[in-house]
């Protein structure tokens, strides 16, 4: 398998089955920010994805990981409590290593959920953990971003992955 294809593709954050990732033994979701979580233009997470994550909580240890500076995560994450690493540093191990060192758990047991196949997938890939790829919240990207999206355009023709061909 590639580490550029996700092992699972799924519209949004809503579609995926937590109950069988649950049952499967995984243990800790970790959400990239922008454009999975929120788009990149809400300073402050929106109440149906809060409710949604508190939720969550109940089966998994919950964490967002981003590349952003730690002024745009905490404003995120803080109103909803949620442990965050910012400034993560995708697709390198930085940020992941930090919370598995945290939170002694093993990579296996470990989902990384996110927008970007170039940052969130091509990590997870690479660390052995469960990849999850979704749509993007808008289809507005900062401008570091543009440049993943066209190299993702070719990566998504090549391993034949399209928008509406969800799977699981």
């Amino acid at each position: 398998m590639s580490v550029f294809r996700p092992k699972m593709y799924q519209k949004d954050i809503f579609k995926i089955d937590y109950q069988k990732l649950k049952k499967s033994g995984y243990k800790i979701l970790i959400f990239d920010l922008d454009n999975t979580l929120g788009s990149v233009k809400d300073e402050v997470c929106q109440e149906e994805v809060a409710t949604f994550l508190k939720k969550l909580k109940k089966d998994f240890i919950i964490y967002v990981a981003s590349n952003n500076h730690k002024n745009r995560v905490k404003k995120f994450c803080d109103p909803i409590n949620c442990k965050y690493i910012s400034l993560s540093l995708k697709p390198t191990r930085f940020g992941i290593l930090k919370i598995k060192k945290q939170e002694k758990f093993d990579y296996q047991e470990m989902v990384i959920i996110g927008d970007q196949i170039l940052t969130d997938i091509l990590l997870g890939n690479r660390l052995g953990m469960l990849t999850i790829l979704v749509d993007p919240v808008l289809d507005f990207d900062l401008k570091v971003t543009r440049l993943n999206r066209k190299i993702e355009t070719i990566l998504k023709k090549k391993y034949k992955i399209k928008r509406g061909s969800y799977y699981d």
